[in-house]
């Protein structure tokens, strides 16, 4: 999903995966079932980055761990979103497990963050 030059790049990888996450929302079949699973997926998704820039810019420490800590439970919540999609629409089950896998791994690090600032 990221080259090797930008993987340890927070703020591109999250915008990179929000741009994923939106370009994979466009592919899926629109009915009574995906629509409120693509606007969450999408809202969760791309909230990733925005949170993260925000923790970025923080005006305090605490404001940082409280940004951080949107964005742990912003890329977790797009995994959840990600797995009812991969029910929902089947022939997308590969594209959304490797947003998952994604997701997944900014969940982890935003998740060890928080876990260094809590020492």
């Amino acid at each position: 999903m990221t080259n090797e030059g930008n993987k340890y790049d927070l703020e591109e990888r999250t915008a990179k995966f929000g741009e994923e996450i939106i370009k994979f929302s466009k592919k899926i079949s629109q009915n009574s079932v995906t629509l409120p699973l693509i606007t969450q997926l999408v809202k969760a998704g791309t909230s990733v980055g925005a949170n993260y820039c925000e923790a970025d810019d923080a005006e305090s420490k605490a404001d940082f761990k409280h940004k951080i800590g949107i964005s742990k439970k912003e890329a977790r919540e797009t995994k959840h979103w990600l797995r009812m999609i991969a029910i929902a629409t089947p022939e997308l089950q590969e594209d959304a497990r490797v947003l998952w896998q994604e997701a997944k791994e900014l969940n982890l690090i935003f998740n060890a963050i928080v876990k260094k600032l809590k020492k």
